[in-house]
């Protein structure tokens, strides 16, 4: 397979292309949304007329014993060679949903008049009052849009690659110290005919602090510890990156009370006014974390006894299987091996454990879980309280750490700098992968190719019976989290679309925000986009194509089961 890098930039490219030969987007004035005050788009369009609605949302439009038109096109001003007047019948009504700016009955007649571009709509009617016509086409990319992605791609995750660059250097004042080395071979001796327990304990606490908070980009530092500790405990490098990946995983899938994920799904039906049971919810959410868990601790426990009782059977090619030993050698047990930690070195993991410790309370958002302890007194070190923090946040945090780390060991000022700068080189390739993979999200945003997707799959899933719709909707949300794999941006842009179809059709609100969750928690296992994920194959020295063959055959198995999960919920 190609790498990483090649198939990120190929995907970019195809989209762009794409973004040439689907129709072209139209234009019309935003309206003020009268409860909300915010400014919404206008509703949904194909070319110059509106959607034809499916017969459930017909008869529910029909009900309403008032026409309500919201839209404020300020028609009178404009010239009567652009005006154009629609006639709706029962036959031809625009899909009421969430977003839509416009509410028609049979009787209605609208003005509603449409651009090619935004700048024409603009003109017409002033500096930003204008948006896109939800549904109506994209915008084709530019050269310049395409090459400019990736680099692009830096600025939209920078927060990331500062983070990832200041834990290289880290990691390499510690590694200096030789305390992590020495410790994980005490470990793994002590550990020795246990390494499956090993396994699952790990991968339960992850998948916990995935569930509750979506520890997924956070879990990168842990790549290069886990690995190591696999591969001294006779396994190689890819169970290390199982046990992190498909915890963690397992739990922003099945995303309890996760505010990025589930949180963000919740609070954008409620703006829509979309009725929910979030017990139900929850309910949902754990049956699929639970399941995921075990189909994942299963394929990685029987991947590591394989590879334990014959080294030939891993899934490491002989480069990765040379680079691994070379980068993790020092971690096996030799017979003239001490196993003795100094007091410097006690003193260091103590510090090395308390640093990330610090930094998963950080990242625990627990104002939203109604815990307000940390407001007030922890913020004086970042400016941010405890369970406020951000990659930044957590940036300056390892930097003192690495300092403090560095002063118990007396490495000098010299000694620091040079080993830190040499730890943050090392991660280069991370930040780099991180960006590319980045750079799909922002042409997808550029050319609101997003937005044309969910919208008419949505208006496509409105004429299916609900055991294909569930289904027809999680693949849906596959494809769409390939492009958009952040869980808070996915949610954001396709709850508002699709929970509002579900509910007109009598479907399951609370089924149809898990599938979004679930289905985005499912892609993040094994996407290219996700810089989480390229960002820890890089650090456990392991191709992404040889975690793909790996994984595939799990994230597959996982898939079935969670479709099986959610039909079962929408009974």
């Amino acid at each position: 397979m190609l790498s990483a890098y090649s198939i990120i930039m190929i995907l970019i490219i195809l989209l762009g292309i794409l973004s040439h030969v689907l129709p072209k987007a139209k234009y019309a004035v935003a309206s003020l949304d009268e409860e909300s005050g915010v400014e919404v788009g206008p509703g949904e369009w194909e070319g110059e007329a509106p959607l034809e609605a499916p017969a459930t949302l017909q008869e529910s439009s029909e009900a309403q014993e008032e026409p309500v038109v919201t839209s404020e096109a300020p028609s009178e001003e404009v010239p009567e060679s652009n005006e154009l007047v629609q006639e709706t019948t029962s036959d031809e009504q625009p899909e009421n949903n969430a977003e839509s700016s416009l509410v028609l009955d049979s009787e209605s007649e609208v003005v509603e008049e449409t651009f090619d571009s935004l700048e024409a709509c603009e003109e017409a009617y002033g500096k930003d009052s204008c948006a896109i016509v939800d549904g109506s086409g994209v915008e084709g990319a530019a050269l310049h849009q395409i090459l400019m992605a990736p680099i692009l791609g830096f600025e939209d995750a920078i927060d990331v690659c500062i983070f990832v660059m200041i834990l290289g250097g880290f990691l390499a004042v510690m590694a200096k110290t030789k305390a992590l080395e020495t410790g994980i071979k005490i470990l793994v001796k002590k550990l020795h005919g246990k390494e499956y327990l090993l396994i699952v304990t790990l991968m339960l606490i992850f998948s916990v602090m995935g569930t509750t908070y979506g520890f997924l980009e956070e879990s990168v530092g842990f790549y290069v510890l886990i690995a190591a500790t696999m591969f001294a405990a006779g396994l190689d490098p890819l169970v290390g990156v199982a046990t992190i990946l498909l915890g963690a995983g397992a739990g922003v899938l099945g995303s309890t009370i996760n505010p990025f994920a589930t949180g963000v799904a919740i609070s954008a039906m409620k703006d829509a006014g979309i009725e929910f049971n979030q017990g139900t919810v929850i309910l949902i959410a754990t049956v699929l974390w639970l399941t995921t868990l075990a189909i994942a601790a299963f394929f990685t426990i029987r991947y590591a006894k394989k590879v334990q009782r014959d080294k030939g059977s891993t899934f490491l090619s002989l480069r990765e299987q040379a680079a691994a030993k070379k980068k993790y050698s020092q971690f096996l047990e030799e017979k003239t091996d001490s196993l003795k930690l100094t007091g410097k070195q006690i003193a260091s993991l103590i510090l090395f454990g308390l640093t990330f410790v610090v930094m998963i309370v950080g990242f625990i958002p627990w104002g939203d879980f109604g815990i307000t302890f940390f407001d007030g007194w922890t913020g004086w070190l970042t400016g941010a309280p405890l369970g406020n923090w951000w990659f930044y946040e957590a940036a300056l945090w390892f930097l003192l750490m690495a300092i403090l780390i560095s002063i118990i060991n007396r490495e000098g000022e010299h000694g620091f700098i040079d080993t830190f700068i040499d730890g943050a080189d090392d991660m280069i390739g991370v930040v780099l992968v991180i960006a590319v993979a980045r750079g799909a999200s922002v042409l997808m945003a550029q050319t609101s190719l997003d937005n044309y997707i969910v919208v008419n799959a949505a208006t496509w899933l409105a004429s299916m019976p609900e055991m294909l719709f569930v289904p027809l909707n999680y693949l849906l949300h596959i494809v769409l989290s390939i492009l958009v794999p952040s869980s808070s941006g996915l949610a954001t842009l396709s709850t508002p679309i699709i929970a509002p179809v579900a509910a007109s059709l009598g479907y399951s609100t609370n089924v149809a925000a898990m599938t979004i969750v679930s289905a985005n928690g499912l892609v993040n296992l094994i996407t290219p986009t996700c810089g989480a994920i390229m960002a820890g194959l890089s650090l456990a020295k392991v191709d992404y194509s040889t975690w793909f063959k790996w994984g595939i055959r799990v994230v597959a198995c996982i898939a079935v089961v969670n479709i099986v999960v959610l039909c079962l919920f929408s009974l």
